[in-house]
């Protein structure tokens, strides 16, 4: 044969099954054959047949086995006749002897042999011989005996390949590996189409992360000023701000090893997992460096320690939180791997943690303003079918406050309702409606309202509409609505100015107008309700934080009791005394109070034109802008661009 044919050959796999096989063979052959090396049973019979054949003297000898068991042999004469013809069989073996020709199971054996001496006493020409024997099945015993520890070697041997093997396939593996990583690797073989394209805003977040991924793939153009890279990032910033989107385009970006995975990954409920889910992390990624950890909600293992450990035990968490503080810069840290985090509660986490040399940097990812608004409203808008005079600037403008999460569900909601309406493209009406039923709910037309309660709620939200077009500082009005959606009655639609310093006019503007709702019940009716919850918790926490947070009370002075480090919290005891909690409450109260006057002064002054529109209202049940125009004529306050927000 040539070389080429034995290469071409395909030999059978060797498998230590087939050893397992062959040694289960032996041992059943053995078994086969030892029950008597071969000898053929006899037919079955009864005692009164055998007595009936005895007594004929038929049978030359009964064989007792251990005295449970009668095998009998015929004479030769018997064996010739007709009825014992069918019990002679062939043997399996010619060396085994003579097999017997009957046998069945003894009763009582003092009975059987009682009866077989009175019966040989009765015809004393009767020769059967009477034996005894003993088997013993040694083979079978040995077996018996070997099979638990057979089945203990066997289990042990399981469990250890599957401990070595590490892949710990299916849910019964999964034991052996609750000390391993859960991280989800992303390397060249993982095709993550996410890029910085599709991140729209976060310039300054982007650029950051753009410089460490920049540093690992050029890192001499760094290092060749002696400059080292970070060894981690955190992006701190609400929630739906883009975080995780951000570490998906570094994943699809960086072009080396990315590991993924949850601060909620190396919680268990074995003690010591964590850290050693900490150490199997690290020690993958330092194989493959240079390489990217990410751990998105690092808080949940990241959370100050000895706070909230009332128990006074050891607190798996923070070994976890040691582990992890150790791999990041410990005594033999390699700096070739860079650890990405994010979190919205950046309050919470551990100063070690947070320290410069572990987190360098502090990437805030804040909610976007109007111009990245519209850059995420692109990226959301290409995959829909969108009306050619839609404007992106005007949808930014209708969603103050949204996250680029907001954004993208304002975008599938416009999507949705074009489609429940039978349209063939997405129109601008489709995004305010989505914009509504995202910030007020789910319109409820059907909800059984008496009249006077309908009327209750008109007057109150064109008290809300009547003081936000007065006042000069108030978020102006869009429109207004007396249909109930999600929990509120009614809801008037502002546009809030997106400003980064609040002056202290500005704020009690808005809390007369917040309150204009309950004016408006107490001047018509003379009589208030339970319909200005939302306004009432508004204004209460706008007041708490004039008082207490910013220092624009004049009572109180330029104090503030807000402990940005979130220790606060942890705390049983209040930053002030029992007099200047008094004062603080009673400065709150008479912001609130003096406000709440100044609403009904105006409404008192506009009664007329309040009447007017809340009976427009009650007919039309939404009123816009210009229907307030028609009524109160111009505004005398230059109005900014349409955007939106809720009074209740």
């Amino acid at each position: 044969m040539s070389k080429d044919n034995k290469l071409n050959t395909k030999k059978p796999k060797f498998s230590p099954y087939w050893i397992y096989g062959i040694i289960i063979v032996i041992f059943l052959g053995i078994q086969v054959l030892s029950g008597g090396m071969g000898s053929t049973t006899g037919s079955p019979t009864t005692q009164d047949k055998f007595f009936e054949y005895f007594e004929n003297g038929d049978v030359e000898k009964v064989v007792i086995i251990n005295r449970i068991q009668a095998r009998v042999y015929l004479t030769p004469e018997a064996i010739t006749k007709a009825e014992h013809k069918n019990t002679v069989k062939p043997q399996l073996l010619p060396m085994s002897g003579k097999a017997p020709n009957y046998q069945f199971q003894l009763g009582d054996l003092q009975n059987f042999e009682k009866k077989i001496d009175e019966i040989k006493t009765e015809n004393s020409e009767i020769s059967t011989i009477l034996d005894y024997k003993i088997e013993e099945n040694l083979w079978g015993d040995f077996l018996l005996t070997l099979l638990p520890f057979v089945l203990i070697i066997g289990v042990w041997i399981f469990i250890m390949r599957r401990m070595s093997s590490g892949g710990g396939g299916g849910a019964g593996g999964q034991i052996f590996n609750i000390g391993k990583s859960k991280a989800k690797l992303f390397d060249q073989n993982t095709e993550v189409k996410t890029s910085f394209k599709d991140v729209a805003g976060l310039e300054g977040a982007k650029e950051e992360v753009q410089e460490i991924v920049d540093f690992l793939k050029n890192p001499e153009k760094y290092t060749s000023l002696g400059g080292k890279i970070p060894k981690g990032a955190l992006l701190i910033g609400p929630p739906g701000t883009g975080k995780t989107l951000l570490a998906k385009a570094v994943a699809g970006e960086a072009k080396v090893p990315f590991f993924s995975l949850s601060g909620s990954d190396f919680v268990e409920m074995f003690v010591g997992v964590g850290a050693s889910r900490v150490r199997d992390l690290f020690k993958q990624a330092k194989e493959k460096s240079p390489a990217i950890i990410f751990i998105d909600e690092i808080d949940a293992i990241g959370r100050a320690r000895g706070k909230a450990n009332f128990s006074g035990s050891n607190d798996e968490r923070e070994n976890t939180l040691n582990q992890l503080l150790t791999e990041m810069d410990g005594f033999g840290t390699n700096t070739n791997v860079i650890v990405l985090a994010a979190t919205n509660r950046a309050d919470v986490l551990d100063k070690a943690l947070m320290r410069a040399g572990r987190f360098d940097r502090q990437i805030f990812v804040d909610l976007p303003d109007v111009r990245e608004r519209k850059e995420i409203f692109e990226v959301h808008l290409k995959p829909l079918k969108k009306a050619k005079n839609l404007n992106t600037d005007f949808l930014s403008k209708q969603t103050p406050g949204f996250s680029g999460a907001d954004i993208a569900n304002v975008c599938n909601e416009a999507a949705l309702i074009a489609a429940r309406k039978g349209k063939k493209s997405v129109e601008k009406q489709d995004f305010l409606d989505a914009v509504d039923r995202i910030v007020g709910g789910l319109e409820k037309k059907n909800k059984i309202i008496t009249p006077e309660e309908k009327k209750a709620v008109a007057f109150h939200e064109a008290g809300h509409a009547t003081i936000s077009w007065l006042l000069e500082h108030a978020a102006p009005l869009i429109k207004v609505t007396i249909v109930p959606r999600g929990r509120s009655l009614g809801a008037a639609w502002y546009l809030p100015e997106e400003r980064l310093i609040v002056r202290p006019e500005q704020m009690l503007d808005e809390m007369c107008a917040a309150l204009g709702g309950r004016a408006a019940e107490k001047v018509i009716f003379n009589k208030i309700s339970t319909g200005a919850l939302s306004d009432l918790e508004k204004v209460t926490k706008q007041a708490r934080a004039m008082v207490t947070i910013y220092g624009l009370s004049d009572k109180v002075g330029n104090l503030t009791y807000y402990d940005s480090s979130g220790q606060n919290e942890y705390g049983f005891t209040k930053p002030y005394s029992e007099r200047t909690a008094e004062l603080i409450d009673k400065e709150i109260s008479d912001i609130i109070e003096e406000q709440y006057q100044r609403a009904i002064k105006i409404l008192e002054e506009n009664k007329d034109k309040l009447t007017l529109l809340a009976e427009e209202l009650l007919v039309k049940e939404v009123i816009f802008k210009d229907n307030l125009e028609e009524i109160f004529g111009k505004s005398l306050f230059i109005k900014h661009d349409e955007d939106i927000t809720e009074e209740e």
